[in-house]
C-alpha cells in the first residue's frame, strides 16, 4: 500500500512536520504531492504525480490523506485514479470543510472541531471520522497530529453511534492499519 499526501496551501515545514509526528515509520511507502500553492486544488497535477510515480504499479493500492484546499484536488484524483485502473484503497480528508466527497472508496473526515465535523457530514462522508475536542486551529490538525486530542465517531449504526476518545494520529493509524 502507497500513501499519497496532498497537502493544502502552507508552508512545506507542516507537512514535514506532519510525517514525523507519526508516519516516520511508514516514510518509505509515501509520496508527497509537491505543488505548491494553488496547485493543491488541481487534480491534473495530482494525477501526472501519480503516474510518474505509480508506472508499473498502477493497481498497487493508495491511501489518499489529504489537507484543506488539498481535498479538493485529492478527491477528484482519487475518482480519476480508480476510473483509469487504479486502486483506491481509502480517502482521508482532513479539514477539508466545504467539499463534497463520494467515491466508490472508504471515506473519513478528520476536523478540527465540532460543527466542522457536523456540517462536513451534511456533504457525506463515511461511518468512521474523527473531531477536535477541545477544538483546534486549523493548521494544527496538519502540524502535529499527535498532539490533538478528539473523538472518533463510528456512525454505522445510525441510531447508536460509538465515539472513543483518542488523538488525530492515533485515528490516523487505526485507519492506515486497517487498509494495510
Amino acid at each position: 500500500m502507497m500513501i499519497i499526501l496532498c497537502p493544502g496551501i502552507h508552508e512545506p515545514e507542516l507537512t514535514e512536520n506532519f510525517i514525523s509526528g507519526w508516519l516516520s515509520e511508514k516514510r518509505d511507502k509515501i509520496m508527497v504531492f509537491p505543488g505548491q500553492g494553488i496547485l493543491a486544488l488541481s487534480a491534473p497535477h495530482i494525477l501526472q504525480f501519480l503516474g510518474d510515480r505509480c508506472k508499473n504499479r498502477q493497481n498497487s493500492p493508495i491511501v489518499f490523506i489529504s489537507f484543506s484546499a488539498g481535498v479538493v484536488g485529492a478527491i477528484a484524483a482519487a475518482w480519476n485514479w480508480q476510473i483509469w485502473g487504479g486502486q483506491v484503497k481509502a480517502f482521508i480528508a482532513i479539514d477539508g470543510w466545504g467539499v463534497p466527497l463520494w467515491g466508490d472508496f472508504p471515506i473519513h473526515r478528520l476536523s478540527h472541531d465540532y460543527f466542522t465535523h457536523w456540517s462536513s457530514l451534511l456533504l457525506s462522508s463515511g461511518h468512521n471520522n474523527f473531531y477536535a475536542e477541545p477544538t483546534v486551529d486549523h493548521l494544527s490538525m496538519w502540524r502535529s497530529p499527535q498532539n490533538v486530542q478528539g473523538w472518533w465517531v463510528d456512525s454505522s449504526n445510525e441510531d447508536s453511534p460509538q465515539k472513543m476518545r483518542l488523538t488525530a494520529a492515533e485515528f490516523l493509524h487505526l485507519l492506515l492499519k486497517r487498509y494495510e
